[in-house]
């Protein structure tokens, strides 16, 4: 959600969407756009645009935002009633996202300000998040938030602009042939800026020269360009491009002619550094980060600046205090049962609102509070800023607002019933203690030199090395993949046992609630007693119901899988003592045997059990379901076949049998993309939400969900024919350089990779050496002669398939997954 500082009219809003007024209600001004039904903060003058997607339908939330006080809603549907909303108004579109786009084009044809425009394959965030951090010293900048980039998200950001801003930066992304023009409308820039060129979302283009192609429309109108002069076709695109659209190329590179020529560039163990020939005089200047990709980003930057007319002086001076950019909000667990959100990074009113808006998802602590530094970079007035700020609170339950900073120390322009306020980091951190924080949930939201690491470190519950990370955007994109390949609105269990693979079962289980999950699984009683602690609301099925559980199960409102018919009396017993003289209804889920030869009933077994349920009629069938037990395997489909014949006839009897219907399922991840026609009322879905997929073409189409990180902690050499580790397993063909790294078999790292494993680091691979020791191991690092104490090893993650390291190990990923030790720092992150 979006505010632009201008109100729109009624009438007003329909020209500039290209929409019809088909219902008009109460009179209202818009100003605020709303595409998530979940992020709503001003009822009163949003309007809500229900998009529709392969994934959902926003037309069925409007009951629901109505019912909050949103009276202004887009649709696309001509079919839709909206005489139950009778103060509403209702604007028809032929499509939704493209009233949108047309609302934000007229939206900037009201202002005149240069615009900078960033495109590319990687670094426009990165690029754009520094070009506002530098430029916002001198002038007020509005830029996309985050990596609003896509055919939503610029119009979204250009939505941002008011008369205030005296430049604008926007990025732009795109995956399908098309949707370049309709941005580079939108965005209308005088500036651009191309990064580079990779094989991300290629899918949809013929070639890399095509999709590069795609991409520079977004210039056609622009005056100049910035691009490297060292990127070989790239470069000749361009220059092709500029050619023929008149638009003068402002380019860095190695080669001779280059508006930035490089001349010398050399790294230490903390900068780079860089010497450069720009109009006929050299020039020096350093910046904080030893990387190749940290170098390109720079350089895009020192030449958009310079293109600017901004003084190389000034310049170098800024770039040397570069910080890294966040591009992600992190999750982590604190001391004394507390949880800690940190977004100290960004310093925008929109990244504050998305913060705040993952703050009030943390159903597992009721007390929440704000840590808030001054916002730095709104490009409003301080009196602007801050009304806005306060809305977007008051939107959200605090119980606590803490505000570190000059500006609002002096102006002291939050309200709350719990606000203090401190001048800077330091006084805050000298005047609370520890003890202080129990049992809550801290969202850290400041400017990067206000230091809230400081604040993240003492709150922290473990410091160890090695880290397993968890995208969270990534787990949404896996899901909504899966959805995708299933009728709009099927229903879905979701996998969460064995601590939701590894990664962390409450934290997930609160993500799926918020993305519309219909029910969860975990294997144990305990697993579904700690999520209800947690607060999840969901139904909860649960495979292995132990017998010593049974009463904790119907305490906390779990569901059994029930699979024999002992097992059934067992349950019905329990539940007759326990909600007998209640209104409570027992549900549980029947488990099939169809051929996997494990739990479950079979057919000749299935009469029975309709008698003995009939005499416990406060027990009702919730879901009838087996197991395919070779989905992913094409030489088994005649095996497969036969399950669900067996299973489709087994379920019609049953329900028959005991007089009414359940909801039916078979397909687990693997059956969801090779047997949809089976889907029934429900599918089951587990590793494939992690991002694992033995099927190789379901692979390319999953991002993976966690990353296991360690770091070096000490390199040493060892010299040809000296053993490594226990056992004295390796022994050195020639002198070799090593790393230690804190990682062993008590972290979960599999002992069989000894010898045969490797990991990434630099994006080279380095191999395991020695013997896997309890709480580190050895790696050759000879090949990699930049590698410092401290730098960063990925055992996997998207460097390194996790699929292929399973395979050394003789194993499969779903046992390296759940091995990973409760030790292992879980951070979980938004990108």
């Amino acid at each position: 959600m979006q505010s632009g500082m201008k109100l729109y009219a009624i009438e007003e809003f329909a020209k500039f969407s290209q929409t019809r007024i088909v219902q008009k209600g109460l009179p209202l001004s818009l100003q605020h756009l709303l595409i998530d039904s979940r992020l709503l903060l001003h009822p009163s003058n949003t309007v809500f645009f229900a998009i529709k997607s392969a994934k959902n339908d926003g037309h069925n939330f409007i009951d629901k935002l109505y019912n909050k006080g949103v009276r202004a809603f887009v649709i696309s549907s001509a079919s839709f009633d909206c005489s139950p909303y009778r103060e509403a108004t209702f604007f028809l579109a032929h499509d939704c996202v493209q009233g949108l786009q047309a609302l934000a084009r007229a939206h900037r044809r009201l202002f005149s300000l240069p615009v900078v425009a960033i495109t590319g394959s990687n670094g426009k965030t990165i690029v754009k998040e520094w070009l506002r951090s530098l430029l916002s010293q001198k002038m007020n900048i509005v830029a996309s938030p985050k990596s609003y980039n896509s055919q939503i998200g610029v119009p979204l950001s250009v939505w941002q602009l008011s008369g205030e801003h005296e430049l604008g930066i926007f990025e732009a992304g795109i995956s399908k042939v098309g949707e370049m023009e309709r941005l580079e409308v939108l965005i209308q820039p005088d500036i651009g800026v191309f990064t580079n060129i990779g094989t991300a979302h290629s899918e949809d283009f013929e070639d890399q020269q095509h999709k590069i192609s795609e991409k520079l429309k977004l210039f056609v109108h622009a005056k100049s360009l910035v691009c490297s002069a060292d990127q070989g076709m790239l470069y000749e695109e361009i220059v092709h491009f500029a050619q023929s659209n008149n638009i003068r190329l402002f380019c860095w590179g190695r080669a001779k002619g280059a508006d930035v020529q490089l001349k010398n560039v050399n790294s230490d163990q903390h900068q780079t550094h860089i010497t450069y020939e720009y109009k006929g005089n050299l020039h020096q200047m350093a910046i904080p980060f030893r990387d190749e990709a940290s170098l390109e980003n720079a350089l895009h930057c020192l030449s958009s600046l310079l293109l600017l007319g901004m003084s190389p002086d000034w310049i170098h001076e800024q770039m040397a205090e570069l910080n890294p950019v966040a591009l992600r909000l992190e999750q982590k667990n604190g001391r004394r049962n507390t949880i800690i959100i940190n977004d100290s990074y960004n310093s925008d009113l929109e990244s504050l609102r998305i913060a705040l808006d993952f703050l009030d998802r943390q159903s597992q602590v009721v007390r929440k509070i704000l840590i808030l530094s001054d916002i730095q970079e709104s490009g409003f007035n301080d009196a602007a800023l801050y009304n806005e700020v306060q809305k977007i609170i008051d939107g959200i339950s605090l119980q606590q607002i803490i505000c570190i900073g000059e500006k609002l120390f002096d102006l002291k322009p939050i309200h709350g019933d719990d606000v203090q306020y401190f001048k800077c980091t330091e006084n805050f951190l000298s005047s609370i203690h520890l003890f202080d924080f129990h049992d809550e949930a801290i969202l850290l939201k400041g400017a990067r030199n206000f230091r809230f690491e400081l604040i993240s470190k003492m709150l922290e519950a473990q410091t160890h090395d090695t880290v397993m990370e968890v995208n969270l955007d990534a787990l949404v994109h896996n899901l909504n993949y899966f959805r995708s390949l299933l009728p709009q609105g099927q229903r879905i269990m979701a996998m969460v046992k064995a601590n939701a693979y590894g990664m962390g079962s409450v934290e997930i289980a609160h993500l799926l609630d918020y993305h519309h999950i219909d029910i969860l699984a975990v294997a144990y009683a305990d697993e579904g007693v700690e999520l209800r602690k947690a607060g999840i609301s969901l139904p909860i099925m649960v495979m292995n119901p132990e017998t010593d559980a049974l009463s904790d199960m119907l305490h906390y409102n779990l569901e059994p899988e029930i699979y024999s018919i002992r097992q059934f009396l067992n349950f019905a017993q329990a539940a007759k003592k326990q909600i007998f003289y209640t209104d409570r209804v027992a549900k549980v889920h029947i488990k099939l045997d169809t051929g996997m030869r494990r739990l479950g009933f079979q057919a000749n077994e299935l009469k029975e059990l309709a008698k003995q349920l009939k005499s416990f009629p406060f027990i009702r069938v919730e879901s009838i379901f087996s197991h395919l037990a070779a989905s992913d395997e094409a030489k088994h489909d005649d095996f497969t076949m036969e399950q669900l014949s067996v299973f489709s006839s087994s379920v019609t009897s049953f329900q028959k049998e005991i007089g009414y219907k359940a909801i039916c399922h078979i397909l687990n991840t693997a059956g969801i993309c090779r047997f949809p026609d089976f889907a029934f009322d429900m599918v089951r879905l587990g590793i494939g939400l992690y991002g694992v997929s033995p099927l190789p073409e379901v692979q390319k189409k999953l991002r993976p969900v966690s990353r296991l990180k360690t770091v070096v902690s000490q390199i040493k050499s060892v010299k040809k024919g000296e053993s490594v580790g226990y056992s004295r397993s390796y022994t050195a063909d020639r002198d070799v350089q090593i790393a230690i790294i804190p990682i062993g078999y008590a972290d979960g790292l599999n002992r069989r990779l000894s010898n045969k494993g490797c990991f990434v680091t630099h994006g080279v691979t380095v191999p395991i050496i020695g013997n896997i020791c309890m709480d580190m191991c050895m790696v050759d690092v000879s090949h990699v002669p930049q590698i410092q104490e401290g730098d960063e090893i990925i055992i996997y993650g998207p460097e390194l398939d996790i699929s292929l390291l399973a395979k050394k190990a003789g194993t499969i990923a779903y046992e390296l997954l759940t091995s990973v030790s409760h030790r292992v720092k879980r951070v979980y992150y938004h990108e």
